[in-house]
């Protein structure tokens, strides 16, 4: 299922929109702009689109599907440096990709972050990775329950190729905005728990959460990386 093809310039436009919109979201919420960082989700977006966004200044690419990743990463005009993994990641593909991504931030379970510490090793690096949570509790959605996160967090801090560097989510869709801010209400407090709690090895850096439809309410709610795909690249088919 592609993308519907958007001109250049459309992709120029709304990204230009988008800046302006997070721009005032976030002096809205008290916050500088530059506190958030704006992420280009590139699912099902043909390379050379894709690099028109990284010549507009985006700097960091998110990637949903490991083969996917691995049939376009050669025709980007960036490196592994900007590009994270942000999709279900089964355990069997974190090999192809560990070289592909500077952070995970699908993290939902430990077995997945012993596999990443094991390939990460081999590979003799060190991985950023975002612990992933299942904020709406959905049995349809992969990310670990609230209540393992501590759990996930203490085992995980003693690997030394793997370094947390903050959470993720993805609240249920269509909810009305005052449930949506509730999800993003509960994010941030666990991620504000979780960082006064000094864990080694764990530092909350990054709060990955808001996509094109509610990414205002969550820069609100301090989110400092957001993850837009349709907004900068149009629907898919």
């Amino acid at each position: 299922m592609m993308a519907n093809p958007l001109a250049p310039e459309e992709i120029r436009e709304n990204i230009a929109l988008i800046r302006d919109r997070l721009e005032k979201a976030a002096r809205s919420a008290g916050r500088e702009p530059g506190e958030v960082r704006l992420m280009a989700v590139t699912k099902t977006v043909p390379p050379e689109l894709v690099n028109v966004a990284a010549e507009e200044g985006i700097r960091l690419f998110g990637e949903n599907r490991a083969q996917e990743l691995l049939e376009k990463a050669d025709s980007y005009r960036f490196g592994p440096d900007q590009i994270h993994f942000i999709g279900t990641l089964q355990t069997n593909k974190v090999r192809q990709i560990i070289d592909r991504v500077c952070c995970i931030q699908s993290v939902n379970s430990i077995h997945l972050a012993r596999e990443i510490q094991k390939r990460a090793a081999a590979a003799g690096k060190a991985m950023d990775v975002l612990v992933e949570v299942n904020i709406g509790e959905e049995s349809s959605k992969t990310g670990a329950d609230q209540k393992q996160i501590l759990e996930i967090l203490e085992e995980v801090s003693g690997f030394s190729n793997l370094r947390v560097k903050g959470l993720m989510c993805i609240p249920p869709p269509g909810q009305n905005p005052l449930k949506t801010e509730r999800y993003f209400d509960q994010m941030y407090k666990m991620f504000i728990d979780i960082k006064h709690k000094k864990i080694d090895n764990i530092s909350m850096e990054t709060l990955s959460m808001g996509m094109s439809g509610d990414y205002e309410l969550a820069v609100k709610h301090g989110a400092n990386l957001v993850r837009i795909g349709t907004g900068i690249f149009g629907k898919r088919k």
